[in-house]
């Protein structure tokens, strides 16, 4: 899908720090509407943390976060997602003792478009038949396996109808046929419209489903390109890649 250049997220020289740590070290990034934007790096590298910058769920101790433009560094979660920002976490949290479809409820209801419970049970059911989740949405959501918890995760920030979408490692956990359908799945978000920001240690996953790639590594920005020029540069395959050819490895095979 061709993107255009106009900014949908902008992050200008962020840094957080955790007393001593500094997780994010004056890190600046612009996703464009319609893509989708990898970022990789180790662990501890400050993936999630730069997710939660953006998510509202930590202020930074510098820079500042624009959505559309609009600076919204310090607005919190809810307000966020009143914006068009949905997301989803690495480690899921369903609502255990609500249904499927209730679960997915909850998102549309808190979401951008305010709506009332019946529009946003409509809502729920359009987005389950759209993750492939109709079949099962009366079960109780505790009794998902991993494959449909993640998929029930992404159902709910989807009902919240997100104009950009945080994606939190979402093929962690899956087998090689489950990463496929869920990749199928995200080109299919995107597809409608939506941006996707997106965190992934399955290096092959996210270099052939990402527009262009951002490298973190330990905190600091140490690449940002296509992912055949980032899979290639020095700096990422002595940081994270390892070998010179593992990184011909992770492009191979497309999904």
């Amino acid at each position: 899908m061709t993107t255009g250049n106009t900014a949908i997220l902008n992050i200008e020289n962020v840094s957080k720090r955790f007393g001593g740590l500094l997780a994010l070290d004056n890190v600046s990034l612009a996703v464009r509407a319609g893509e989708i934007f990898g970022i990789i790096g180790p662990n501890g590298a400050g993936k999630t943390t730069l997710f939660n910058v953006i998510n509202g769920v930590y202020p930074p101790q510098a820079g500042r976060v624009l959505l559309r433009g609009e600076e919204v560094t310090h607005l919190p979660p809810y307000a966020l997602s009143k914006r068009g920002l949905a997301r989803t976490h690495q480690v899921v949290r369903p609502l255990n003792e609500l249904t499927v479809r209730e679960n997915v409820t909850v998102g549309a209801c808190y979401g951008r478009e305010n709506l009332s419970l019946e529009k946003a049970e409509q809502v729920a059911d359009e987005v389950l038949e759209f993750v492939g989740l109709t079949a099962r949405k009366e079960m109780l959501a505790s009794k998902l396996n991993v494959a449909q918890k993640k998929r029930l995760e992404m159902a709910r920030a989807l009902a919240a109808r997100p104009s950009l979408l945080l994606l939190d490692e979402v093929l962690a956990g899956l087998n090689p046929q489950e990463v496929a359908e869920m990749l199928t799945v995200v080109r299919k978000i995107r597809d409608q419209g939506v941006t996707i920001l997106m965190i992934e240690h399955l290096m092959h996953a996210v270099m052939n489903v990402s527009d262009r790639v951002f490298v973190l590594d330990y905190g600091k920005q140490i690449a940002e390109g296509t992912p055949q020029a980032v899979s290639n540069d020095p700096k990422v395959i002595e940081a994270y890649l390892g070998d010179p050819k593992v990184a011909q490895h992770f492009l191979e095979g497309a999904t």
